[in-house]
């Protein structure tokens, strides 16, 4: 047969590990993956150069895009420009910071008719578990979110209010009764009210203000609150190494628990932010180098699931106010463009595979949120696909960014590994919007 689209690749990473293949795509799809030489025969034909590897397309589930109501922060057009610009094909938008929040069908509803005819990739939604939503959480279910986010201490925002632990324990048990998944911001609220807090533009007194113990305290609640209803719980953007041994010991005795970390706490340490540098900025936060190093340990121990971006941005004003006061700026950073080129720097520096990078950014965020037709370069899945140079190097020009907003603190950052095409289904990601919306269970 002749296929829409052939890829030949001396190098591909596969679930087989890596390989040369010759890729058919057929309608969207991958119909056949071939050691390369086969010869498949194609309308359109791809050959990959010999400094390039391709990929499937990464899976970032956690992502704000924060329209409606924020768009001067981000929008979906950004947004998933560049996200295909980093090679990642689908995105799941979290609940906040948009306005209305997604913690209704009717403001589900909102978000989508904004992100339908914007998105350049595929674009899934998380729910919002807030206080006194929780009838909302089944209904948000049926219309095809992914889960459901909360906080156990201040979002920052006022309409995405925090979860005491009556209200997590009362949700948790609420998603049991029909699948759902709670993923959790976790830090204390308490913890963090007897925490010194100094303002001004010292990294060391903002990182004090944000205990590693607030965090570990929050997950161990968070863990009862799972092992009492049965749930299914996620730990988001995990800073803190020293939960590492009570996350293993809960997951050994069945407590259903999965974990996430980000590429600025495996790559970013806070011996090396600068006093006024608001753009490191985020909740939890950036921790010390031991604890980076133990970070990635968790990884490479399975006991991390995902690496995903928690892309957060905000405008120039809010995320580097004049003062450089770190108690006044935005939390959040921005890197979904360069997630990928970010974690491979430093996963190559430390002789980790690229095939487990892969692994952490595509085929497990896709198995985290049940896209079973993403994440991997295998027969039936769609056509999402990366072309990776992972020796090419760059460096951070934030205007040369698709956010929005160009404030990173990669500002400068030589950086290895560069996307150099995206494709959707099979199709260059290009100048018209091309992505689907995605509902849970459905691809």
């Amino acid at each position: 047969m002749t296929h829409d689209l052939v890829v030949r690749a001396a190098r591909a990473v596969t679930p087989e590990g890596e390989r040369a293949v010759e890729v058919g795509v057929t309608d969207g799809r991958i119909a056949a993956v071939v050691p390369l030489g086969t010869g498949l025969a194609g309308a359109e034909v791809l050959e990959l150069a010999e400094d390039e590897v391709l990929l499937p397309g990464l899976v970032d589930s956690h992502v704000h895009v924060n329209e409606p109501g924020r768009t001067e922060w981000e929008g979906f057009a950004t947004a998933t420009r560049a996200a295909a610009a980093g090679g990642v094909t689908t995105i799941v938008d979290m609940p906040l910071n948009s306005l209305p929040p997604t913690t209704s069908v009717a403001n589900l509803e909102v978000k989508k008719q904004r992100a339908v005819d914007q998105a350049f990739v595929d674009v899934g939604f998380w729910g919002g578990a807030v206080p006194g939503n929780t009838a909302d959480l089944r209904p948000l279910h049926d219309a095809g979110v992914f889960g459901f986010k909360c906080f156990l201490a201040d979002s920052g925002v006022p309409e995405f209010g925090h979860l005491e632990d009556a209200e997590l324990r009362a949700d948790l048990a609420e998603l049991t009764s029909f699948g759902g998944m709670m993923i959790v911001h976790a830090e204390d609220p308490g913890t963090l009210e007897d925490a010194p807090q100094e303002p001004g533009p010292t990294y060391r007194n903002f990182l004090a203000s944000r205990p590693a113990k607030a965090e570990s305290t929050a997950i161990a609640a968070l863990i009862d609150a799972a092992r009492a209803t049965g749930a299914r719980a996620h730990v988001l953007h995990l800073s803190d190494a020293d939960s590492l041994p009570m996350i293993a010991a809960a997951r050994a005795e069945g407590v259903r628990l999965t974990v996430e970390t980000c590429p600025h706490y495996l790559s970013l340490d806070a011996d090396h932010v600068p006093d006024g540098a608001t753009a490191y900025k985020c909740c939890p936060p950036i921790r010390e180098q031991d604890n980076q190093d133990r970070l990635w340990q968790g990884l490479r121990d399975g006991l991390i699931d995902v690496v995903v971006t928690d892309h957060s941005p905000a405008t120039a004003e809010l995320k580097q106010p004049a003062s450089g006061d770190f108690a006044e700026a935005w939390g959040g950073v921005s890197s979904l463009q360069l997630g990928l080129a970010v974690v491979w720097t430093e996963a190559r520096r430390r002789e980790v595979p690229l095939a487990e990078v892969v692994g952490w950014m595509s085929s497990g965020p896709a198995a985290l949120v049940g896209l079973g037709r993403k994440g991997g370069i295998a027969v039936g899945k769609d056509a999402d696909l990366a072309v990776f140079a992972p020796e090419a190097t760059f460096v951070v020009d934030p205007a040369r960014l698709h956010h929005k907003n160009p404030v990173t603190p990669y500002a400068g950052r030589d950086l290895t590994g560069t996307v150099r095409r995206t494709l959707l289904r099979g199709r260059p990601v290009g100048d018209e919007p091309a992505g689907t919306l995605l509902r849970r269970g459905e691809a």
